[in-house]
C-alpha cells in the first residue's frame, strides 16, 4: 500500500523530524554549534527565511539591512532581469560564504515553489508593489513592500483586505516612522507639548510634476525573454513597447508606472503626518487645487480641523521633512538632521528620555525592518503596517486627482470615495491587465 500523503516536507519539519530521530539514535554525532543556537548564532528553526523580489539599488541596500539581522537568512531573490538576478545572487551568496541562494524570473514559480520562504522583500517598481504583496501574503507569507505601496486607492484597499484575511503582517517602507528624529517629533504632539496642533507640512519630491507623462518611449526591438522578461516587467500596466530606458529607471513621470512628485516623498511624509496627528486610520476630507504643476502649496484638511499643506521646498533643509505648528510651539525635521528644529531649545532637553519612552511603551525598536521581523514572531502589526500605508496612499492619490481634475475635492474616508463627484470615483481605481490582476 502507497504511504497516506502528507503536508510537504519544509526545512523546518525537516529539522524538527531530524532532532526528533536524533534522540532515538544512541550513535555519536558532532553537530554544529549554529545549528544548535550557541555562540550567538540563531537556530534555524527560529530563523525568518526571506525572498527578495525586484532588488535594485535602493532593494541592496534594504536587503543587506534585513541580512544583517542575526535571526534573518536570504535563500532567494526573483527579478525579471537575468542580470539583476545574478548581482543580486552574488551579493547574498558573499553574505552567507555559500553559493545557494535561488533564483527565479516568475514571482509566480518563486511563491508556488518554496513554502520554506517566511517574509518577502518587494522593492520593484511602483506599479507591482501591491500586485506583489497580494500575491505573496496569499501564499503565506509576510511582507516587507517598498513604497508608494499602492498604485490606486482599490489596490490599497486590495492590501489591507489581503493582510487580513490571510491573517499576514505587513510593513510598508515609510522607515522614518521607525527613527529617532521623526519619532521624537510625532511624541511633542502626542504628549501636547505643542499645545493645539493646526498645520503640519509635509516636504513632496522637488522635481517632475503632478500630471504625468500619457505618451510612451520609442519601441525597441526586445531582448530574450530570459534577458528581460517585459511581459513581466509590465505586469498590471498596460502593454506598451519595449524601451530599455523604463528597464533602467526611466519610468519615472509616466502616469502608467508612477505616482508622481506627489506620491514619491508623500508615501513618506504623508504617513509620518497622519501618524503624528493620530490620523493613521484616515485621510483628508478637502483638497484645495492649486493652479501650478506640482501641487506644491496644496491645503488638505482633515475632519478633526488640522491642516496639511504639501510643500516642495522651504520649511526644512535635506529630503522627506515634515513640520508641525501648534499653539504652544514648533517642530521641524528631515534627513540629514542631528537633532529636530524646535521653536524653544527647551523642547529638546529631554529627547532621549522621549524617544526611550516610546520605546518602551510601544516596545518598538529603532530600526524599521526589526520591528518588522518582532512582527513576523509576535504576529502583531507593524508600526507602518496596511492601514497606515492605504490610508497615507490615498492621501496621495486624492491629491493627484485633485490636481488631474483641476478643482477643489471633498473625501468621505470611511466611504472611500470623494463626495458628489463620479469623475473622481472613476479614477479611485485602474484597469489592470490579465493575467496580473488583484
Amino acid at each position: 500500500m502507497e504511504p497516506a500523503a502528507g503536508p510537504p516536507v519544509t526545512r523546518r519539519r525537516f529539522l524538527e523530524r531530524a532532532a526528533l530521530a536524533g534522540g532515538l539514535v544512541a550513535a555519536p554525532c558532532l553537530v554544529p554549534a549554529s545549528v544548535l543556537g550557541r555562540g550567538g548564532a540563531v537556530a534555524p528553526s527560529e530563523r525568518i527565511v526571506l525572498a527578495g523580489i525586484g532588488i535594485g539599488g535602493r532593494g541592496s541596500g534594504v536587503l543587506e539591512w534585513m541580512m544583517g539581522e542575526k535571526d534573518v537568512q536570504c535563500v532567494a531573490v526573483c527579478d525579471i532581469r537575468k542580470s539583476q538576478r545574478e548581482k543580486v545572487k552574488q551579493l547574498v551568496d558573499r553574505r552567507y560564504g555559500s553559493g545557494d541562494c535561488a533564483t527565479y524570473r516568475d514571482i509566480r514559480e518563486l511563491l508556488a515553489v518554496r513554502p520554506d520562504i517566511d517574509a518577502v522583500l518587494i522593492a520593484t517598481g511602483d506599479r507591482w508593489h501591491a500586485l506583489a504583496s497580494v500575491l505573496a501574503m496569499r501564499a503565506g507569507k509576510d511582507v516587507y513592500s517598498e513604497k508608494p505601496s499602492a498604485m490606486t486607492i482599490a489596490e490599497g484597499q486590495a492590501v489591507v483586505e489581503t493582510a487580513k484575511r490571510y491573517r499576514r503582517i505587513y510593513q510598508t517602507g515609510t522607515q522614518r516612522l521607525s527613527e529617532a528624529n521623526f519619532t521624537f517629533a510625532n511624541e511633542l504632539i502626542r504628549t501636547g507639548r505643542l499645545g493645539k496642533v493646526h498645520t503640519v507640512r509635509a516636504h513632496i519630491a522637488p522635481w517632475d510634476a503632478a500630471e504625468m507623462r500619457h505618451d510612451w518611449l520609442p519601441a525597441e526591438p526586445e531582448p530574450p525573454e530570459d534577458e528581460v522578461d517585459w511581459d513581466k516587467w509590465l505586469g498590471p500596466c498596460p502593454w506598451r513597447p519595449y524601451n530599455a530606458a523604463h528597464v533602467r529607471g526611466g519610468w519615472r513621470g509616466f502616469y502608467d508606472f508612477h505616482t508622481s512628485c506627489i506620491g514619491e516623498w508623500g508615501a513618506h511624509t504623508f504617513a509620518q503626518c497622519q501618524v503624528a496627528i493620530g490620523a493613521g486610520d484616515t485621510s483628508p476630507v478637502e483638497y484645495e487645487y492649486v493652479n501650478n504643476p506640482t501641487g506644491d502649496g496644496m491645503t488638505t484638511r482633515f475632519s478633526n480641523g488640522v491642516k496639511m499643506i504639501l510643500h516642495r521646498e522651504g520649511w526644512w533643509h535635506g529630503s522627506c521633512g515634515v513640520r508641525y505648528e501648534g499653539t504652544d510651539g514648533w517642530v521641524s525635521v528631515a534627513d540629514g538632521y542631528q537633532k529636530p528644529e524646535v521653536s524653544t531649545p527647551s523642547l529638546l532637553e529631554d529627547f532621549d528620555k522621549v524617544v526611550g519612552d516610546y520605546t518602551e511603551r510601544t516596545k518598538r525598536p529603532m530600526s524599521h525592518v526589526r520591528d518588522l521581523f518582532d512582527c513576523v514572531k509576535a504576529r502583531r502589526p507593524t508600526v507602518a503596517n496596511p492601514e497606515v500605508m492605504h490610508r497615507a496612499m490615498t492621501t496621495v492619490h486624492a491629491a493627484n486627482i485633485c490636481m488631474w481634475l483641476k478643482r477643489n475635492m471633498k473625501y468621505d474616508p470611511v466611504k472611500e470615495e470623494f463626495v458628489g463627484d463620479p469623475e473622481a470615483n472613476r479614477l479611485r481605481s485602474r484597469a489592470m491587465r490579465e493575467p496580473w490582476i488583484i
